[in-house]
């Protein structure tokens, strides 16, 4: 039985078995990755070069721009590598590195939307304490601790995964090294010692998904209760981007976790790692420009920008 680390490569799963197809897919791919990369960049250098956007809120949405183009980065060039090349190897580093790089950047990111929640939560809901309670030093603190928790979580299931045994082969049947793929090469006895680890992981993602619902259900209810429509049009725009995010990251994710054995397919689980791997971060950024005016203006200021 030879566990994972005594493998040298991994065979990860085709986009298609004709070269016109996988020249299609390279092509795709390449558009959706620079379409992100073009994106996320205008959001961040836009967020950091505009002093009108150094507030908590968009300070949040700099550090969310950043996680999307790690994640993108993470999964779609080794892709269009293999298509271009039309081979299906990815080298045993090259696996643990998607793997730790992958869980680490998707659990950052859903720690750090359970923090832009609780910044939302208390612009709205308690205004006057927003200065006090997320002040420059709070904001760096919870960022910061939303990218070590991301960090710590991909340590702890990187180690566990790659000293595992193997008994099942090394074909990958996704098209980037992700975890439940893995588990799938493993021995019985040492699957279910890996799940145990999930599970954990699993509670405490529910309970960041439990803290945004219950954030946003506060949020609702001061906003229905702000007397002028234009102040709950003001206070709903600042919060459906997020909410949008949050609904697009957490939907996509579960099912393709949480998903019956029954309707498990390759086709299809290939989709659903698209929709939740590569589509948010080519998205994000679009669905925060477009009901939000001063990133806005700040984008379109970066763009007519000349030096002097």
């Amino acid at each position: 039985m030879p566990n994972s680390s005594s493998m040298t490569e991994f065979l990860l799963l085709e986009f298609a078995d004709t070269r016109d197809l996988q020249l299609l897919h390279f092509w795709l791919f390449l558009g959706i990755y620079l379409a992100a990369l073009l994106a996320n960049g205008l959001i961040i250098t836009a967020v950091a070069c505009d002093h009108r956007l150094h507030t908590p809120m968009y300070f949040f949405l700099l550090n969310l721009s950043l996680l999307d183009l790690g994640i993108i980065s993470t999964t779609v060039p080794k892709a269009m590598a293999n298509s271009l090349w039309n081979t299906r190897a990815i080298s045993h580093p090259g696996c643990a590195a998607q793997v730790f790089l992958f869980t680490f950047l998707m659990s950052a990111e859903l720690y750090l939307l359970t923090v832009m929640a609780y910044d939302r939560y208390v612009a709205i809901c308690k205004p006057l304490h927003y200065g006090t309670l997320l002040g420059s030093r709070a904001c760096v603190h919870m960022a910061a601790a939303a990218w070590g928790s991301g960090f710590l979580h991909a340590v702890l299931h990187t180690s566990n995964t790659f000293s595992i045994p193997l008994c099942k082969g090394n074909a990958v049947d996704q098209f980037f090294c992700e975890i439940p793929h893995i588990l799938k090469l493993a021995c019985l006895d040492s699957f279910f010692r890996e799940v145990g680890v999930l599970v954990v992981s699993v509670l405490v993602h529910f309970y960041c998904f439990v803290f945004i619902v219950l954030s946003y259900r506060q949020i609702v209810r001061a906003v229905l209760r702000i007397p002028s429509e234009q102040g709950q049009h003001k206070a709903f725009s600042t919060c459906l981007p997020h909410l949008a995010v949050v609904s697009l990251f957490v939907i996509t994710g579960v099912f393709a976790y949480l998903k019956p054995p029954s309707i498990s397919s390759p086709s299809l689980d290939l989709l659903l790692a698209v929709l939740y791997s590569v589509v948010p971060p080519a998205v994000n950024p679009l669905i925060y420009s477009m009901r939000n005016h001063e990133i806005k203006n700040g984008i379109r200021k970066l763009i007519s920008w000349t030096p002097v």
